[in-house]
């Protein structure tokens, strides 16, 4: 069998195992103590709210480069700041001072939110919807004292005010998009687009999947397609040219034409329409696995803590962060947008992944 990838699902498939085994060994080779996450979380919270904050400016002054920074980064956001959060958590249960963390995580979450809103409507969506996930297992996780039984953070009134928070933003955004001629900050833009080009990229998909790719035909390079594995579904185009793997990219057609599959369908039609039905089964069974997985380990850990054991609670904050990001990402990439969990973003699903599944492995020492 060869080692090199010979089309775009191979190459996945083979950087996706090599970063499993990579989080495995790191995380099982660094004693990941609860002082040293909190630590690195915060630190790299602070430094993708700096990223988020450039890119926004970008955004606002045409003559700097706009990134979309938080494509590939908004999900390791959520990481971050959901395991800052647990973190936090887990310092107040063992009743040790944690106000000056907790201020310094709602500045960076304010940040971060205005930031990845003015620069992607959708990255706003994934996340809010990741810290509400992080806070309902974080609630779950530490509700063992009788006091405290039966209560939990997501309140109906917390939900409704943040829900009133979220269509607040939107508003504020189509407002200062109206004001100053900016449409590419437009939530209202944006839903106009996905509606022109969203119902006829649908019906391309459907009429022309099969059970293990897709109609050649149906293709924007015609007879050079190969029926699956494409390339609407990839791993970023400078890694295939960095490595010089032997398949074709379609370079222009690809970056300007995969649009209509990549920005205007949920992956569950991206990844059907490129590697088949089949494929996209596997795919699912993968993902209820990864989120199965994460939860037993979280539960153990859990268990460990109330016993009145230390030495996991490092690695159960990261477990939180990890299942809360990988889950609201699975969820915006496989029934939003595509783009959500393709090309540098599919980078970030397959590490997050990597982070849920190398909980399997604990060593003793």
């Amino acid at each position: 069998m060869a080692l090199i990838a010979t089309n775009h699902l191979l190459f996945i498939l083979e950087f996706a195992i090599l970063v499993q085994i990579g989080v495995l060994l790191l995380l099982n080779f660094v004693d990941l103590n609860l002082n040293l996450v909190l630590f690195i979380s915060l630190i790299a919270s602070t430094g993708l709210a700096l990223i988020f904050g450039f890119d926004a400016a970008c955004l606002l002054l045409p003559m700097l480069n706009h990134h979309e920074f938080t494509h590939p980064y908004g999900p390791l956001a959520i990481l971050f700041v959901v395991t800052s959060m647990a973190c936090v958590s887990m310092y107040k249960d063992a009743k040790i001072r944690q106000s000056n963390f907790k201020l310094f995580l709602i500045i960076i979450i304010i940040a971060i939110t205005i930031f990845g809103a003015i620069v992607h409507r959708d990255f706003l969506i994934m996340w809010v919807l990741g810290l509400l996930i992080g806070i309902f297992i974080i609630s779950k996780s530490f509700r063992r004292n009788s006091r405290n039984k039966g209560t939990s953070f997501l309140s109906m009134k917390r939900i409704l005010l943040l829900a009133g928070a979220i269509v607040a933003v939107f508003a504020l955004m189509e407002v200062l998009a109206q004001v100053l001629n900016m449409p590419i900050i437009s939530p209202l833009s944006r839903i106009d687009r996905m509606n022109a080009n969203q119902f006829g990229s649908l019906q391309l998909v459907i009429d022309n999947t099969n059970l293990m790719g897709h109609n050649p035909n149906a293709t924007y390079w015609g007879n050079e397609s190969l029926g699956n594995s494409d390339g609407y579904i990839s791993l970023p185009l400078t890694f295939i040219t960095y490595f010089s793997l032997p398949f074709p990219l379609f370079y222009g057609i690809l970056v300007t034409k995969k649009d209509v599959i990549d920005y205007f369908l949920p992956g569950i039609f991206g990844v059907g329409f490129d590697f088949g039905y089949l494929v996209l089964a596997l795919v699912i069974i993968w993902l209820i696995i990864v989120m199965v997985v994460g939860f037993k380990a979280l539960d153990k850990y859990r268990l460990q803590r109330e016993r009145g054991n230390k030495k996991f609670r490092g690695r159960e904050a990261l477990l939180i962060g990890s299942l809360s990001a990988f889950i609201a990402q699975t969820i915006l990439g496989f029934f939003v947008i595509t783009r959500t969990i393709n090309g540098s973003a599919l980078v970030t699903y397959i590490f997050l992944s990597a982070l849920v599944m190398a909980h399997v492995v604990t060593t003793k020492r």
